[in-house]
């Protein structure tokens, strides 16, 4: 290892730690070492944009860009070391502790091809070294392209709503998750679409690493002309398997898209596929009566606390005055307690008969690997495919797809 700037007529250096100080990150130290040898060297932030300009930079392969909490306020200068490093055909390892999401998005969005966690999960270095090095796949051809719609074409899809009744109780990631795992079941895989209908906070473009575009704008400003082809450029595809109605790219008031508006938007996915997933705001607006009544399965998303109990008492009331179809609601709670923990239980239904409804589905913690998923843009299937969470929600689209098999059957 070179402690300092790599010289000229040291061996070539194939990797390069970036940081404020690496000695605060031993184990990357200690993990650089054993999968780059002496092969590797340190570079501080300013550094780093310098070398990248001599000659002896050509040898690289990867820079480990390891920064902390204290470093977010140098986000545009790290920014811009992952672009020079881009630029010049350098991988990029991003590793990270205690970084807020937001700016670990960021820095992810600026071309970092890795992320891992700090402290080092073991092999977790070697691992992402690995997949910079194996050959790249060429791109999908489909690949943030435009959904080819058929004219015509009229599958009277179901409709799934989540709807989150208060901040960070999972509603995205039930909706991005459950739309995924409905898309890659085993043998009839159906089709799916995802409609971000959250259109000022909206974040499932981000949960799957989707850009926003103007034409989502464009076309629910003019639902009365939208056709399958102006409905299709308004889709994204996301690894072949799922279609996204990301949320507008610029915040856009709630009350400016009309009932009729979003009707046309449902009628439009029904009539293309077999499942519709909708992640709704938490605010009740004028047309969340129009996605009520039409939707078949609607996920109301709590948790184990004061303020979910308080917000499901008031959308039981808010519904139940203006006698609408309060028994649509599937209360889903989440990070609900484990099986051996019974007080947590016995509270979930003490919180279950006080509101006077039915916590029809229980959802497991799924930790920080929810998070980290999110911020790769992955769903949990392919960031933590063993996580209890997304076994959980994969069991829950193997029973929605059973029952709308049989239903059909049945008809």
């Amino acid at each position: 290892m070179s402690s300092t700037m790599p010289q000229p007529d040291a061996a070539p250096i194939l990797a390069c730690t970036v940081s404020r100080d690496v000695q605060n990150f031993d184990l990357l130290i200690e993990d650089m070492e054993t999968a780059m040898g002496e092969a590797w060297g340190d570079l501080g932030f300013a550094e780093a944009l310098a070398f990248f300009g001599q000659p002896e930079a050509e040898t690289l392969e990867f820079i480990a860009l390891a920064l902390d909490g204290d470093d977010e306020d140098n986000l545009v200068l790290m920014g811009e070391i992952i672009t020079q490093a881009k630029s010049r055909g350098i991988k990029v390892i991003l590793i990270a502790e205690d970084v807020t999401p937001a700016s670990l998005h960021q820095l992810l969005r600026k071309g970092a091809d890795e992320f891992v966690p700090y402290p080092l999960p073991e092999g977790e270095l070697n691992e992402a070294i690995e997949r910079l090095q194996e050959p790249e796949a060429p791109p999908h051809a489909n690949a943030h392209q435009t959904a080819q719609l058929n004219a015509g074409s009229a599958r009277e899809g179901a409709l799934i709503v989540v709807h989150g009744l208060a901040g960070g109780t999972g509603s995205t990631t039930m909706a991005v998750n459950l739309a995924w795992e409905l898309a890659v079941l085993q043998g009839d895989a159906p089709s799916v679409c995802v409609l971000d209908l959250d259109l000022q906070y909206g974040s499932v473009s981000t949960y799957l690493d989707l850009p926003r575009r103007e034409a989502v704008f464009e076309m629910l400003s003019e639902t009365e002309s939208m056709d399958e082809e102006v409905f299709g450029q308004a889709l994204l595809n996301f690894e072949d398997k799922l279609q996204v109605l990301t949320a507008p790219a610029d915040m856009i008031p709630l009350d400016m898209i009309t009932p009729e508006d979003i009707t046309r938007v449902i009628e439009m996915a029904r009539a293309h596929f077999d499942y519709v997933i909708v992640d709704m705001p938490k605010t009740l607006v004028q047309w969340s009566e129009t996605v009520l009544n039409a939707a078949h399965v609607y996920f109301a998303m709590i948790e184990l606390d004061m303020r979910s109990a308080q917000n499901a008492l008031r959308m039981k009331r808010a519904l139940q005055s203006e006698d609408l179809p309060f028994n649509k609601l599937r209360f889903a709670l989440n990070r609900a307690p484990k099986f051996t923990d019974l007080s947590g239980k016995s509270r979930v239904k003490r919180m279950g008969e006080s509101l006077g409804i039915s916590i029809d589905l229980q959802l497991p913690d799924g930790g920080k690997h929810v998070t980290q998923g999110a911020d790769h843009g992955l769903p949990l299937a392919s960031s933590a495919p063993k996580n209890p969470l997304r076994r959980e929600i994969a069991k829950l689209a193997v029973s929605l797809h059973e029952l709308g098999r049989n239903d059909a059957e049945a008809a």
